[in-house]
């Protein structure tokens, strides 16, 4: 039998081992730029087109490479980090495995041009598919400029599965984003085609943090800052009424190196519990170092997922420190035992002569009179009406107290029902949440918020189709400001935003003017509704133009459905059901959450028994 074995050529080798390193052009622009902290740059400018399919383009003061160093750097596993085995647990640079080129290079048409500062003459090498096609000497500025063209151009099935340009310019955005917030002091540019999407000068972590999420985000944010012999641990979180039910700003770097770390989160989680919901989530910017030794980065191809020696200590520690900043800014209620301006609370004297508290009944009480009244489960409906009816104003008392009935009906007066028949009331509105209708089969029970968003959904998706939303401008725009990933998502859903009745004009740095909004909605909050609904289409990364659509008109449905809690006259529950029932399916909202259950007779019998 012959030998079936062999060895693999270095091209598809190294193909393959690319496919760890290199995913998307983010990773491109990840892998280039932490080089470029490694050479000590003090300037980063990152130029894409495309979305980094066509080019990436990175561009560093660092100290650059002599002509033999940058032909070796495209050796794989050709490193000036790592002597010997130890070194793997005393890193720190962020690079070290001598990957990124020679990975970026075989799927790539690669130019690099680079000086160092003893020297006149820099070298420019051209390299395509891991092959070298040429290296001569060449006039450059001190530093590196490397030129990534065509990205997987030599795997047409990578380069198949890229996702749209949004999408992958959205995830480029991530990655800068973090890198930045790590490395303050580094000055970065992003070019996209010719725009600039990011412009962040050096400067300390707070205002690095307000370029990056916005100008109003410094008012948000509590100072951590603990330092003990096994780690130092600082940054900012954001005051519990900033927490956000998706999306939130969270981010772990440690020493200089953004990571994820879910038992850490934990410990912020803990930190938090009871100052906001269960279903939000705490804004943070943690900053940990540690020795070098005591932590492995290598156990993931992307160096996000890092392994702690002491990792409990830290836990406890993170907590503690979290805790002490919430503590000192007030932010977790305490007990005041300050006296000024309490009530006197005298002294207890036994020869005082004691009375009991007097009770006073008014024998002219009527419980009918009162807006909130909520029948008991039996009583005699007619004689209750007639009681009810008697000298008892029920608008102008609703008016006074502004409450509204537990129980709405449709065909009813004064919020009772019709004794003129006796048949079941049409609808009624059950703790302001739910409708109740009587049908043939049973009893018929509907979410009036799901019901709403079901119904809002399909109207506001053939808004954006047939293009007929109206807008009405607004006296005062509103200024909105968006971090980059938001703004890059914004010309993606524009025109289905003006579908919608929202009108935005560009001031430059990522910042808005909404200049109109839908027509149909009472007093918007502009500002949250544009912000929601970006949160949602970032969130969820879709690329295909009818699931971005789709998002865009559940979200807006959902910012603008009535909450629970809600009262609702008897015709905007006729209003709700009428237009449910024409939807062609109102069993279930746009994202598959029952709208409709219903209690059959032979059920409610069984409940009697």
């Amino acid at each position: 039998m012959p030998d079936i074995i062999h060895l693999l050529p270095d091209s598809i080798a190294n193909q393959i081992a690319a496919g760890e390193v290199i995913q998307r052009p983010a990773s491109v622009v990840k892998e280039l730029v932490e080089n470029a902290i490694d050479a000590k740059a003090s300037h980063i400018q990152i130029v894409i087109k495309d979305a980094g399919r066509t080019i990436i383009q990175v561009i560093d003061n660092g100290k650059g490479m002599s002509g033999t160093d940058a032909r070796m750097a495209f050796e794989r596993h050709a490193t000036s980090k790592i002597q010997k085995a130890n070194d793997l647990f005393a890193l720190t640079t962020m690079g070290f495995r001598g990957e990124a080129l020679p990975s970026i290079s075989a799927i790539a048409q690669v130019e690099i041009k680079t000086r160092t500062s003893d020297s006149e003459i820099g070298t420019l090498i051209n390299i395509a598919a891991s092959k070298v096609e040429s290296q001569e000497p060449t006039s450059t500025p001190q530093g590196t400029c490397i030129t990534v063209k065509n990205l997987f151009f030599n795997v047409p099935a990578r380069r198949k599965f890229l996702k749209s340009n949004e999408t992958e310019r959205r995830n480029i955005l991530v990655e800068v984003e973090r890198i930045a917030l790590a490395h303050p002091d580094i000055e970065f540019t992003l070019i996209d085609d010719t725009v600039t999407l990011m412009q962040l000068p050096a400067t300390g972590i707070r205002q690095r943090i307000s370029q990056l999420i916005g100008k109003n985000s410094d008012q948000q944010l509590l100072e951590i800052d603990i330092d003990t012999t096994l780690v130092k641990i600082f940054g900012y979180i954001a005051k519990p009424e900033y927490a956000r039910k998706r999306r939130a700003s969270q981010f772990f770097f440690v020493n200089g190196r953004y990571m994820r770390h879910p038992y850490f989160h934990k410990a912020i989680s803990v930190a938090f519990e009871n100052l906001i919901q269960p279903t939000e989530n705490p804004n943070y910017f943690i900053y940990i170092q540690v020795e070098p030794d005591t932590i492995d980065v290598n156990i993931h191809p992307t160096k996000t997922e890092i392994k702690f020696e002491n990792e409990q200590a830290i836990w406890q520690i993170l907590m503690v420190s979290i805790k002490e900043s919430l503590g000192k800014f007030n932010a977790v209620p305490s007990i005041d035992f300050d006296t000024i301006d309490s009530i006197p609370i005298p002294v207890f004297d036994k020869e005082k002569q004691t009375y009991s508290p007097k009770v006073k009944i008014d024998p002219n009480y009527n419980p009918f009179k009162r807006s909130s009244y909520a029948p008991p489960l039996r009583m005699n409906w007619e004689q209750a009406y007639k009681d009810f009816e008697q000298d008892v104003d029920v608008e102008a008392d609703e008016e006074e107290t502004g409450q509204t009935s537990t129980f709405i009906f449709s065909n009813e007066q004064h919020h009772l029902p019709d004794m003129s028949s006796d048949t079941f009331p049409d609808y009624y509105q059950y703790k302001q949440k739910y409708i109740f209708t009587s049908v043939k089969s049973g009893l018929m029970i509907i979410d009036q918020r799901r019901a709403h968003v079901r119904i809002l959904f399909d109207k506001y998706l053939e808004q954006i189709a047939q293009k007929k939303g109206i807008s009405q401008r607004v006296l005062f725009p509103e200024i909105i400001e968006l971090t980059a990933s938001e703004a890059a998502i914004l010309p993606s859903i524009n025109e289905d935003m003006e579908s919608l009745g929202f009108e935005l004009s560009n001031l430059g740095s990522n910042t808005f003017a909404i200049q109109g909004v839908p027509s149909e909605i009472e007093n918007p909050d502009g500002v949250k509704l544009i912000k929601s609904m970006l949160e949602n289409i970032i969130d969820t990364g879709l690329d295909v133009k009818s699931e971005i659509q789709e998002k865009l008109a559940l979200s807006f449905a959902r910012s603008v459905a009535i909450n629970y809690g809600k009262p609702l006259s008897v015709e905007e529950i006729t209003d709700i059901v009428n237009k449910l029932f024409a939807c062609p399916t109102p069993n279930y909202t746009p994202d598959g959450k029952k709208i409709i259950s219903v209690i059959d007779d032979e059920d409610m019998d069984k409940r009697l028994r």
